[in-house]
């Protein structure tokens, strides 16, 4: 990747990022200056106060708001406050507002109550209590107020903040005890409306510095970024750390040098199989040797790649901002733009792969946009037109089916409980993926093996997701199947083959009675009986039929009988042998399904004549 570009990225999004908190914070002050027009206030509930002392006192202006403003903020023009309150019946109230040091003086020796601290969700009021023995005079008669309200009934106070140490002193305005009453307390700002003119010019500002830097970043990571990888997969090396011949692993997926075999869309299933083809195309394959620990700490370790992956998915927001602009307009997605994003989803797929979506691999993702020979792959076929009708409503409207499912897939159990007096909600447990790779993890720990169903099951699920992520992101005009494909490979990738015909691999030997009259199996397709554990086969080996149904680590590959290369035994596998293919797709064990004709190493080999 390109580092100017990668800086761009990252300053872009930073900016963008910091605009949009300052737009926030002016949002919220420009709603708090509607709510106190007409010289309203924010106000507190009314709530009820009492203590059996003389007087209650606050040493701060804002103890009874839920905050306020510091006694050393210049605050002569920030606004005003107000208190109302009323006694209880046949009392008189009174409410004043002095100097703190004058109030002070006034309640020196006698008996009070500091309110040191108000909540209000559930209401609760945290007093100080202050001993003494002296009976206080009426405040009434008192000079040192700065402000005061007193009488029967409810009576309100109303002051212009200015610069200095105040305090709040409630009392019967008789100067007895105890003191009990219903108070209001609220607060205006005449700061309010310039706060909210300057975050907006300010957070507008860094959005038209960030914005611009992030697409230039991304186009610039985008271009020329499509097509296949360079290389075909690498091996995983053994549990002893060896690395492994070149040959192919992964059932399914291409021989080293050769790219993914991804085929141009057709809509529909493809001949003779029950799968969907969809223009955006994810595969991944396990790992031999998965360690039986590692998938505790990957969560850790991929911490880097969240980091990246945080300013690539914000990039990645804004990029479809503008390619929904640029589709309304043109009809068309910037191909460079196209490559991005789906660079960045083939990055998370990876991530998700190896830590936290699969497990299926511990192979440590690579840092880059581009397909390369990392067992997880995904790919999108760039559409040359899209409809400017379907992108105002497909993203949000048509895609509330598949959002509703991925909800249930990758969401939580909410529920409400009571915490303080309110109702809140919270998550309980875990999503249905998460679960189920938690369980594969747990199955891997104990047992050193990937339950070869749950794979396939967690594959489908992440398949179906990412298919729906292509749409609402705007990459594809298609509307994703309601159809879970589960396995390794995706239907897209697989080749085609006449109909009727199963899929190559071991585990769909063709038996040679079942050959075209012409001769020889079909396309080269590989020539035995059903695999070892399958109905009608037999298995050899210590996994041969017993663990059928896993994924075993470190667990020997294999070809059908009849079809080992040169040198080996028959029905065995040699590692590193010409044609040899295994990985997870082919279960434990070798196949025996009778006599079958001689044949020559290769992966196409055919019966002498």
């Amino acid at each position: 990747m390109r580092p100017g570009r990668i800086v761009m990225l990252i300053l872009g999004t930073l900016s963008a990022l910091f605009g949009l908190g300052l737009l926030a914070v002016a949002g919220v002050a420009g709603w708090a200056n509607y709510q106190q027009r007409d010289n309203r206030y924010f106000t507190s509930p009314s709530e009820r106060y009492s203590s059996d002392s003389y007087a209650l006192t606050s040493p701060r202006l804002s103890i009874m708001t839920q905050g306020g403003l510091s006694d050393s903020a210049p605050i002569d023009v920030a606004g005003s406050v107000m208190l109302r309150g009323s006694a209880d019946a046949g009392k008189d109230i009174f409410i004043g507002i002095a100097p703190r040091n004058d109030v002070a003086a006034y309640l020196a020796q006698v008996k009070h109550s500091e309110i040191a601290e108000v909540r209000f969700s559930p209401f609760r009021v945290l007093y100080r209590d202050v001993p003494g023995p002296r009976t206080p005079a009426r405040p009434a008669d008192q000079s040192f107020w700065t402000a005061s309200a007193t009488g029967p009934g409810v009576q309100q106070l109303e002051w212009d903040i200015r610069s200095g140490s105040w305090a709040v002193v409630i009392m019967n305005a008789d100067a007895s005890a105890p003191v009990a009453v219903d108070m209001q307390a609220g607060a205006r700002s005449d700061l309010l409306w310039p706060v909210f003119i300057g975050l907006l010019i300010g957070g507008i500002i860094f959005l038209l510095i960030g914005v611009p830097l992030i697409v230039a970043g991304a186009v610039g990571l985008g271009r020329g970024k499509g097509g296949p990888p360079s290389a075909g997969p690498r091996l995983p090396a053994h549990a002893s750390g060896a690395q492994e011949p070149a040959a192919q692993v992964y059932s399914g997926m291409p021989p080293a040098g050769q790219p993914y075999a991804g085929q141009p869309y057709a809509a529909g299933m493809p001949p003779g199989g029950g799968a969907v083809v969809y223009p955006a195309r994810l595969s991944g394959y396990l790992d031999r040797d998965l360690s039986r620990w590692l998938w505790l700490v990957k969560w850790f370790l991929a911490i880097p790649h969240f980091i990246v992956l945080f300013f690539l998915w914000f990039a990645v927001a804004v990029v479809t901002i503008v390619a929904w602009f640029a589709i309304l307009f043109t009809g068309r997605y910037p191909r460079s733009l196209f490559n991005f994003t789906v660079g960045v989803l083939r990055w998370s797929w990876r991530v998700a792969f190896y830590a936290y979506g699969v497990l299926g691999t511990d192979r440590y993702p690579p840092f880059t946009l581009e397909r390369t020979d990392y067992p997880a792959d995904f790919d999108v076929d760039y559409p040359e037109r899209l409809s400017r009708g379907l992108v105002l409503v497909k993203s949000w409207l048509l895609a509330i089916p598949h959002l509703l499912i991925i909800g249930v897939l990758t969401g939580t159990a909410r529920t409400w409980v009571g915490r303080e007096g309110d109702v809140v909600q919270q998550s309980v447990g875990i999503s249905l993926l998460g679960l189920l790779v938690f369980i594969a993890g747990v199955i891997l720990l104990f047992k050193g093996e990937y339950w070869r169903g749950l794979f396939e099951l967690v594959m489908g699920l992440n398949r179906w997701i990412y298919r729906v992520i292509t749409y609402v992101f705007l990459l594809r005009d298609e509307y994703p199947p309601f159809h879970l494909d589960m396995g390794p490979r995706d239907p897209g990738d697989a080749p085609a083959l006449p109909h009727g015909w199963p899929p190559p691999g071991p585990a769909h030997a063709v038996p040679p009675g079942d050959w075209p009259s012409a001769g020889g199996p079909p396309n080269g397709l590989p020539v035995g009986g059903p695999p070892a554990g399958a109905p009608g086969g037999s298995g050899r080996g210590a996994h041969a039929g017993t663990e059928a149904g896993f994924y075993g680590v470190g667990g020997p590959s294999v070809r059908p009988e009849g079809n080992a290369p040169t040198g080996a035994p028959n029905g065995t596998f040699e590692p590193g042998s010409p044609g040899a293919t295994g990985g997870p797709d082919a279960p434990h064990g070798t196949g025996a399904s009778g006599p079958t004709p001689d044949n020559t190493a290769g992966p196409a080999a055919r019966p002498r004549a």
